[in-house]
């Protein structure tokens, strides 16, 4: 593993910090932590959730360092990178501690960095959710930097993949057609539980926040939705447990849908129907060596269908209504994208 030029004096203070704030793995919620917010539902519960998490003891950006060591280490002083690690398998690559931190880099595996798993972007960078440990994670650098500030989503075609399979590509999530990152199937949930959070912890404190996953003070249909699902497929896990409880040994505020991930769905309920972008594709049939579409409206529309290498194998324009073109290739999966206007659809067929 390659090692960065470090200021020594930020090396000793992240381990001095480590020491001040042991890991605290068997500490629950301390009793009637969640009195005021048994019993309710939807938007009441929300605000009852706000009201407990609100208002916590913020860290410095410079002490978020230090913080991993307690929040996101693993057995050898190594840090746990969601970006990078491998559930079950062998890591492409794992970082030390303090040793290891960004600096600069140039490709995967140089150096970790702190992830706003939560664009900073998005809330214009403002304190105290700048540095709010609930989604500000130790994450590849590189990786990191080939996110940015885009939204979470499921990708079809992957225009950049990094060494432990998360991806950069289109949105195949109904609704929503512009890039996104995807990351792996077994931190899904983190990262959606950790956006409940967001939406909870700033409940009423969101007026000038900007994302492609939120609407308003809330989030985005289709984010919901998309969220929603990945809480159900990714349960809590105990590296989960374990993080929630070590940041509230230094933030004093919890993440309850980590501890009571029932509630998540008290508030939000179950996912809804697709938007109306998505809707423009009413149906779409491939069998018999043709594709039938019926989409909605008038006029024309231009309907690219690509292959999962990203290859167009077909690209043409059709009328809005019923069409039916001929479809000759190989069996598999390919991602059909229709677009009129400033609308564009995008589905996914088995041929």
């Amino acid at each position: 593993m390659k090692r960065l030029a470090l200021p020594i004096a930020l090396t000793v203070a992240g381990l001095a910090f480590a020491l001040l704030w042991p890991p605290h793995a068997d500490a629950q919620p301390p009793a009637g932590y969640y009195d005021s917010a048994e019993g309710l539902q939807g938007q009441a519960l929300r605000a009852a959730l706000h009201n407990i998490i609100d208002n916590h003891d913020a860290l410095s950006y410079d002490a978020l360092w230090g913080a991993y060591y307690t929040t996101d280490a693993k057995p050898g002083n190594k840090v746990w990178d969601m970006y990078s690690d491998v559930p079950g398998g062998t890591a492409p690559y794992v970082y030390t501690l303090g040793s290891d931190q960004c600096g600069s880099y140039n490709e995967e595996g140089d150096c970790y960095n702190r992830e706003h798993s939560f664009p900073q972007s998005w809330f214009n960078s403002q304190n105290p959710m700048r540095t709010d440990l609930f989604h500000v994670y130790p994450t590849d650098g590189y990786v990191n930097n080939r996110r940015g500030n885009l939204p979470y989503g499921e990708v079809g075609s992957a225009d950049w993949t990094s060494d432990n399979q998360s991806k950069v590509g289109l949105s195949v999530t109904p609704g929503y057609n512009g890039t996104v990152f995807e990351p792996i199937d077994a931190y899904k949930g983190d990262f959606a539980r950790t956006y409940f959070y967001m939406m909870t912890r700033y409940y009423g404190e969101m007026s000038g926040w900007s994302s492609p996953m939120l609407a308003g003070s809330d989030l985005a249909t289709w984010a919901r939705n998309l969220l929603l699902a990945w809480h159900d497929q990714d349960p809590v896990s105990p590296k989960e447990t374990a993080r929630n409880n070590a940041v509230y040994a230094l933030q004093d505020n919890r993440n309850p849908f980590i501890d009571r991930p029932e509630w998540v769905h008290d508030i939000w309920g179950s996912p809804t129907a697709i938007s109306e972008q998505e809707a423009l594709i009413q149906t779409l049939v491939a069998t018999g060596g043709k594709l039938e579409l019926d989409l909605a409206g008038t006029g024309t529309a231009r309907l690219a269908v690509l292959d999962l290498s990203g290859r167009t194998v077909l690209d043409q324009e059709i009328p809005l209504g019923h069409s039916v073109l001929s479809f000759s290739q190989p069996k598999g999966l390919y991602i059909a994208t229709v677009t009129t206007g400033g609308t564009r659809a995008v589905q996914r067929f088995l041929w």
